[in-house]
């Protein structure tokens, strides 16, 4: 069944670039949070779209915080967002988890058969993690209208 507005959004638990577990408790404790998912580290896409929200950190303050998801490792998410300068979290989402939890999954990337990504989505989760924005790419290529997140977040 897919997410909507309103529904309490799926917890979860991951770990970030330095390998340390976090989870959307500890975001939603501080406010609202933006999940971003995204299919890869280092695709042109996904390096384009954290870097829009690197960049558009300073109009979510105080409103928010930007948390980056993808399946790739710990350790090429630290690589990424060293060489990218990203200064948000990024969670690992390994075994896949999450994607599965917020209905996300994207099969076949690439047309490489049985390889699951992220599709490229974005949540934003209030304090007492309700979803209250959703947006989901009608193709991977596609960027979120990052005005609207901030308007979400507001």
């Amino acid at each position: 069944m897919a997410l909507k507005v309103g529904d309490v959004a799926p917890q979860l638990a991951l770990y970030d670039q330095d390998r340390k577990l976090r989870t959307l408790q500890e975001f939603t404790s501080k406010g609202k949070v933006v999940l971003a998912f995204f299919p890869g580290a280092f695709t042109s896409v996904c390096t384009k779209e954290m870097c829009t929200f690197r960049d558009s950190l300073s109009n979510f303050s105080g409103l928010g915080q930007v948390v980056g998801i993808s399946i790739d490792t710990p350790f090429a998410l630290k690589a990424f967002a060293e060489a990218n300068k990203l200064n948000f979290p990024l969670l690992s989402d390994y075994e896949k988890k999450a994607i599965r939890d917020y209905g996300v999954e994207y099969d076949n990337f690439v047309n490489l058969p049985g390889y699951k990504v992220a599709r490229r989505s974005v949540f934003v989760i209030d304090k007492e993690q309700k979803i209250r924005y959703i947006w989901l790419a009608p193709e991977q290529g596609i960027e979120p209208n990052y005005r609207e997140v901030e308007n979400a977040l507001r």
